[in-house]
């Protein structure tokens, strides 16, 4: 098993903080409330205090966005306990919320990834890289919901949730421009406009990036837009918002060989300098929020998405092209009814119907490879399909305080989900033309027209104890769930010509405690999930769902104002990921219970020291730690992890003029983002060296 002894004492340093910590403040009669004062709106739809919730929300704020100036949503994510987003090539990435990083079948559609509360794509037609279709670099605040998303959330909502919230106009005029330099040829610009007259406005958001890349022919070129209006009067919320992304890159693979990441020459090169992703996306919500009456409050958030995709893959024999779209319209409701001082409901139906399609096209038969590949995997179209999906899901969540200090919760959310799937193509495992493939017949198997429906329950229980003004301790039971994806129904390999699989569930127990004093916060979690159904992909390359596996941990979020001029900053993780069943998987791997789930690190950290040395002058200080995993089910390969060094500072020289000085992996670390081993293989997706980065920002307060 891989502890992360080589930076145990590093973590107990900094528990040994957190401990300290708690001891010294003590509570204040004005607190400061900039530090205390905590809303989040994921948690429960509606702008609530976080301290009295029974659940757990890490929020990033819209100034830790701006320090960080992120080139990758990875970079900022590790503010998040709990949260491992993985760099891959270009702007590709993987993810891990209370999780180990999930990859292949059973992946996709593991977390739930939301701009304003509504999820950017439909159920059922995840991506795994799908945060690249938000404009991260200029929201408002980022959160991040750990574990089930329990009654409010349904599909997808299994092991986590990230909600980016757009900035509305709220005051006077705005006006924001900036221009960014860096390391392997990297440009940014960015623009920010908007206009506020005290009832309505408008703001506009832009902007473009180009990143030569820091491995051969592995750059690429990225816009987004957001175009935003609000209303506001004594009773009424109206926001408008138009979301448009654009992403063009090339794509660079693993490199082989073990340690191959510490090697400067292997670093550099692109063994798939063809390889490229393109992507589009466009979505226009609406919230309308309007109090009916002292006590009763509607919110209703209808929505039209688009979005398309082509990209090689060259991580398979003949390097077929996949292009795969969807276009989807729906609508959230929720309703909140407060009946007492000490009684409240929420309730609502959600509803979404989304066309999809996926087309699979390999233009060159496969030459230099086994017989076997040459005759299985033929040149010419393997799949041509389309899906219709339509989901309903209504759900009611109650809140009591049958006293002053506890506060008891309980919800149920039921979803239905149908697909319609229609076979553009010859039904089976033929070629295009029809002819049959040798060597018991072609790879790709393509099952008959069929209607499938999923029907999942997700209930939920909290319990919150106000110990005092500054202490609290929460309790929650959830079930969140993750009805089968397109992918894994209809794209079939030749042993298989029905799917049968059932939605994935995630039972969870979560206890908490948080603390909040004068300059401190504290948020402390410790968790055990179980996992039915799991969806993976058996020896035989059969999509199966009947796989077990456990998740247990502790996880904490510190906040502490040292002095005037110092605040520290601490996430950390330690938690243990483990298959709970026994399978052969196929090329010489094997599951056996009790072994830890590969690419699962038990410890992950961050800790950032801000530093306030001269009128808004900031300089912060990052350490990053990701621990040692295994690379292979049966734990038999590992990777060590990494630790880095960032620096950022923001010199603030006027009323209007900012500039921000970055610069990552400051100790030139070799490491790797990604590390892996299959077919006999070490490979690693190597980590950027040393890079710099310049902003100069106009920015009139």
């Amino acid at each position: 098993m891989i502890s992360g002894k080589a930076l145990s004492g590093c973590f107990a340093a900094v528990c040994a903080l957190v401990h300290t910590g708690i001891a010294r403040p003590q509570p204040a009669s004005e607190p400061d409330t900039a530090i205390l004062e905590r809303i989040v709106i994921t948690e429960a739809r509606f702008p609530t205090e976080y301290i009295t919730t029974a659940g757990n929300t890490a929020s990033i704020s819209r100034d830790e966005i701006e320090v960080t100036g992120h080139t990758h949503v990875s970079e900022l994510m590790y503010r998040a306990p709990g949260t491992w987003i993985v760099r891959g090539s270009g702007q590709e990435h993987l993810t891990a919320i209370r999780s180990p990083v999930m990859t292949g079948a059973g992946a996709c559609g593991a977390f739930l990834f939301m701009e304003d509360g509504i999820p950017i794509r439909p159920s059922g037609f995840c991506n795994v890289n799908q945060l690249f279709e938000i404009n991260t670099e200029q929201s408002a605040r980022a959160e991040v919901v750990r574990g089930p998303g329990g009654a409010l959330y349904g599909s997808n909502a299994l092991h986590g949730m990230i909600n980016y919230l757009l900035p509305y106009p709220a005051s006077g005029a705005e006006t924001t421009l900036a221009a960014e330099i860096g390391t392997d040829d990297y440009y940014r610009a960015r623009i920010g406009l908007g206009s506020w007259d005290g009832q309505s406005g408008v703001k506009v958001l832009a902007n473009v990036t180009h990143d030569g890349g820091y491995r051969a022919d592995s750059g690429f070129d990225q816009g987004k837009v957001n175009v935003l209006y609000s209303r506001r009067d004594a009773n009424t919320e109206f926001d408008l918002a138009f979301s448009g992304t654009y992403l063009d890159q090339q794509t660079a693979g693993f490199i082989f060989g073990q340690n191959a990441y510490k090697d400067d020459t292997l670093v550099g090169i692109n063994l798939n300098p063809e390889a490229f992703r393109k992507v589009e996306s466009q979505r226009l919500t609406a919230r309308w929020t309007r109090l009916l009456s002292q006590d009763v409050t509607v919110d209703i958030r209808p929505y039209v998405r688009r979005s398309r995709m082509e990209f090689l893959q060259h991580f398979l024999p003949g390097q077929p092209l996949e292009e795969n779209g969807q276009n989807s319209i729906g609508v959230l409701t929720a309703f909140e009814k407060r009946h007492s001082d000490r009684f409240s409901t929420i309730a609502g139906i959600d509803n979404e119907y989304a066309d999809g399609f996926l087309v699979e096209d390999q233009e060159n038969p496969i030459s230099d490879e086994s017989p076997f590949l040459m005759e299985t995997r033929p040149a010419g179209k393997h799949y041509d399909y389309d899906v219709d999906a339509l989901s309903l899901a209504p759900y009611l969540v109650v809140v009591g305080k049958p006293t002053d200090r506890i506060t008891l919760s309980a919800g149920l959310r039921a979803e239905y989900l149908r697909y319609e799937y229609e076979n553009g193509m010859l039904d089976g495992n033929t070629r295009e033309d029809g002819t049959v493939c040798g060597m018991g017949g072609c790879l790709f198997n393509r099952p008959s027209n069929s209607d499938d429906s999923f029907l999942n329950v997700a209930p939920k229980l909290g319990l919150l104890y106000d110990v005092n003004q500054s202490n609290s301790i929460y309790a929650s039971v959830r079930r969140g769930f993750r009805a089968p994806q397109v992918t894994e129904l209809y794209r079939l390999q030749r042993q298989q010509s029905i799917s049968d699989l059932t939605s994935e569930e995630l039972n969870s127990f979560e206890l908490g405690w948080r603390v909040q004093l004068t300059g401190f916060w504290l948020d402390a979690a410790a968790f055990y999930m179980a996992k039915d159904n799991f969806i993976f992909r058996d020896a035989n390359g059969i999509n199966v769902s009947d796989g077990k596996t456990l998740h247990k941990g502790f996880e904490f979020d510190l906040t502490a104002a040292l002095s005037d001029s110092f605040t520290l900053y601490a996430a950390g993780t330690y938690a243990i990921h483990e298959y709970d069943f026994d399978r052969e998987v196929g090329a010489g791997d094997s599951i056996f219970s009790g072994n830890e789930i590969d690419t699962a690190p038990e410890t992950l950290g961050s800790v950032r020291l801000d530093w306030s040395f001269h009128r808004n002058d900031i300089a912060e200080f990052e350490w990053v730690h990701v621990g040692g995993y295994y690379l292979d089910a049966a734990n038999l390969a590992a990777y060590e992890g990494y630790d880095l060094l960032n620096l950022r500072i923001l010199f603030d020289f006027s009323n209007a003029w900012q500039a921000y000085v970055r610069v990552n992996n400051v100790t030139n670390t070799k490491y790797a983002e990604r590390a892996d081993f299959a077919f006999g293989e070490y490979r690693y997706f190597p980590g950027r060296k040393r890079s710099y980065f310049l902003q100069l920002q106009y920015q009139p307060r």
